[in-house]
């Protein structure tokens, strides 16, 4: 391997460590967003405990992966912020709030 071609390797995983990070803090603000719900009456404990679990372990650093792999902390943002909607959901049902979107 040539010193150009160790550039262009570390320059691609820079680029693919820097996308993850915004996609992790984009994730990551969305779900402090959605705080909001964990509020409300009817959202279950093991949801808000889901939340909290999945913020703490993005920034906590041991992770399943190496860090500039952030697939691990984008899947458990994910798996919190499709709870968190779920829950949404069900307290709109229950208040008959069905159809529409809720406020941002």
């Amino acid at each position: 391997m040539t010193r150009g071609d160790v550039m262009w390797l570390l320059a691609a995983v820079a680029v693919v460590a820097v996308v993850s990070a915004v996609i992790v803090l984009r994730l990551l603000r969305r779900l402090l967003r959605a705080r909001r719900l964990l509020e409300a009456a009817g959202v279950r404990p093991s949801t808000k405990l889901l939340v909290w679990g999945s913020i703490a372990y993005t920034v906590w650093p041991v992770d399943l992966l190496p860090d500039p792999v952030y697939l691990d902390d984008i899947g458990f943002l994910l798996l919190a912020l499709r709870a968190v909607h779920r829950a949404g959901a069900r307290i709109r049902i229950s208040r008959g709030e069905a159809g529409g979107k809720a406020g941002r």
